[in-house]
């Protein structure tokens, strides 16, 4: 197959140029999982009855508590529309690090304040019944970053 030099030559071009996108596209996410400030999503789904006491949690004792060690409190959201804003509550942590957050959290669960509160506020059953988290890395083109 005969291809004109022109072509060649575009041809060698895009795939070089695409090359380098793709390594500092690689180079990008390996500094962003190798470190710097990541962000922790973490969605809360309150067990049946259980919404007001989820939220007098972090309202009372877990946001301060979370400050203590290490962690940003950046924002807490509840949906607006039902059935969700009825068992839902949404928060972000900024972290220094995924180990910072691995750290944070160790002694977030070890502090003597939060054993306490925990176990006053679940006595009557535990108010989660699911939590998900999710570690985000702002984009470069995000404001915060």
């Amino acid at each position: 197959m005969h291809i004109d030099k022109r072509w060649g030559v575009a041809l060698l071009a895009t795939v070089f140029a695409g090359g380098i996108v793709l390594g500092q596209a690689l180079d990008g996410t390996a500094r962003a999982q190798s470190g710097g400030s990541v962000y922790e999503l973490r969605t809360y789904t309150a067990n049946e009855g259980k919404m007001e006491g989820l939220l007098d949690e972090f309202r009372g004792y877990a946001a301060r508590i979370f400050e203590r060690h290490g962690m940003e409190n950046v924002g807490y959201w509840v949906p607006t529309d039902a059935p969700r804003s009825e068992d839902t509550l949404i928060y972000i942590l900024r972290h220094d690090s995924r180990e910072a957050a691995q750290q944070s959290w160790s002694a977030f669960i070890e502090d003597p304040e939060w054993r306490a509160a925990y176990e006053e506020l679940n006595a009557d059953g535990r108010l989660a019944a699911a939590v998900e988290s999710m570690f985000l890395q702002a984009t470069d083109f995000s404001p915060m970053r």
